[in-house]
């Protein structure tokens, strides 16, 4: 039997509205996440990365040659991760790679503000990433897992829905 002190205790889940706020402030305030990638027969990938986030794309750099731009170009979806595991922003996203000299230059400014800035490297040794949201989930415990989906098939939810 459960006792009204431990009900009492149970924290309660914050509203899609507020989830999504969170979101949002998460991702414009922020400058680091991790980003997997993965590839058939190679298993996933993990790196620690920078980006940027113009409301509705987050930007990122890394090595031309690396295994991560091996894997987006063979599978282009990542998962990225903002926060630590107490209260995290979980992103899947559709990827394309963006040559250094074919960046805007806002995000180009922006970026070396919070990284490495590839323009400042040989041609060819860096490019960037656009990863365009497709799902964001957002939680901070057991008892926000049910309508941790605040957006879908890149569209924020109105609704719920899990």
């Amino acid at each position: 039997m459960i006792l009204d002190e431990e009900l009492a205790s149970v924290p309660v889940p914050r509203s899609l509205a507020k989830r999504q706020a969170d979101a949002h402030k998460r991702l414009e305030s922020g400058f680091q996440m991790w980003l997997a990638t993965g590839s058939d027969g190679r298993g996933a990938h993990l790196i620690p990365v920078a980006y940027v986030w113009d409301g509705s794309v987050l930007y990122t750099a890394t090595f031309a040659n690396s295994r991560t731009v091996m894997n987006t170009k063979a599978h282009p979806q990542t998962r990225a991760a903002l926060g630590d595991t107490a209260d995290v922003v979980m992103i899947d996203a559709s990827a394309s790679i963006i040559e250094v000299a074919d960046i805007g230059d806002d995000i180009a400014e922006r970026y070396a503000k919070v990284s490495t800035d590839p323009r400042a490297y040989p041609e060819g040794m860096f490019v960037y990433m656009r990863l365009h949201p497709r799902r964001i989930q957002v939680w901070n415990g057991i008892h926000e897992f049910v309508g941790r989906t605040v957006m879908v098939d890149g569209r924020w939810l109105e609704n719920s829905v899990d």
